[in-house]
């Protein structure tokens, strides 16, 4: 199937085909196509999540329900909602069989793909404003349970811990081998958790602006080696993973870049999303700054990456 993107504006939310970033296939004459506009929710759409096989999506309403639809059909194949219980935040387990969700009572539950509620626990669990992350073995789950403090839920161990910051949490992301999460404050400033058996703060990231918004960061580039940051003054900031060495600013933007996505397979490929109602693609010519920079060490490598 051809990639797809998505938009996202109030209650609907589009599903774009065509025009996609390379090295994935184009329309010959490079138009965008409208594949499908998705519509049901009765509030602003909050969330929107892939399924691993990238077949189907899942959309959180604020405060509302969470809608299940088939990609290809655009179809809502299942709405998960509780009585008198608004759900906040939503995502796939890894193997696409299940799914996590927030909800305002501040529980977290687990459901399998027809709705039947498998695991939920109580209690201050989530906040109503809250990202929330599965490892990829289905152990833990994450999320953010107070203001200033995430939740480490493990399932098996039946044990949860607590990473606990000064200031308050605005979002958070999972590195790929699980080991490490990006915590964004409100102070303006990044940090980077170890989660393993000491949990501690092993690096921090500041140069960004952020006084209004919530602002998303990212791990990317080779083996993940760097940091990357939206930032209201309408650039992308980047940094080198362990060092904290900011090694460049991209402009481009004209309003707040709200959050950046590293290219899953090429590392030299970065998107930027901002309120200038513009997602650009940054490419090897815009990421120069990181061409001699890999995994804490200093390479030569005549400009390329």
């Amino acid at each position: 199937m051809l990639p797809i993107s998505c938009d996202i504006e109030g209650d609907r939310l589009w599903l774009v085909e065509g025009g996609q970033l390379p090295p994935f296939q184009v329309k010959d004459s490079g138009q965008v196509v409208l594949k499908h506009t998705l519509t049901g929710h009765q509030k602003p759409v909050l969330t929107v999540s892939w399924s691993p096989d990238d077949y189907q999506l899942l959309t959180c309403g604020q405060e509302e329900v969470i809608r299940r639809w088939g990609v290809n059909s655009g179809e809502c194949l299942y709405v998960y909602e509780r009585p008198g219980v608004g759900l906040i935040s939503c995502g796939w387990f890894p193997d696409g069989k299940g799914i996590v969700s927030g909800m305002t009572d501040k529980s977290i539950c687990l459901w399998d793909l027809d709705g039947r509620e498998l695991e939920c626990w109580k209690g201050q669990r989530t906040v109503n404003v809250s990202d929330m992350a599965i490892t990829d073995d289905g152990k833990r789950i994450i999320s953010i349970c107070k203001e200033t403090a995430i939740l480490l839920l493990d399932r098996e161990a039946k044990f949860e811990r607590l990473i606990e910051e000064e200031q308050v949490i605005t979002s958070f992301s999972l590195s790929r081998d699980n080991k490490f999460l990006l915590v964004n404050l409100i102070n303006q400033e990044i940090h980077l958790w170890s989660i393993e058996d000491d949990v501690k703060v092993v690096s921090k990231y500041k140069g960004h602006t952020r006084t209004r918004f919530v602002i998303r960061s990212c791990f990317g580039g080779f083996e993940q080696a760097f940091i990357a940051s939206g930032s209201e003054d309408s650039q992308v900031y980047i940094w080198h993973r362990c060092t904290g060495e900011l090694l460049s600013a991209l402009p481009g933007h004209s309003g707040a870049v709200n959050c950046v996505s590293w290219h899953p397979r090429n590392p030299h490929m970065l998107a930027s999303a901002s309120d200038d109602r513009t997602i650009r693609i940054w490419g090897r010519d815009d990421l120069k700054c990181l061409a001699t920079h890999s995994n804490g060490t200093v390479h030569h490598s005549n400009g390329k990456i």
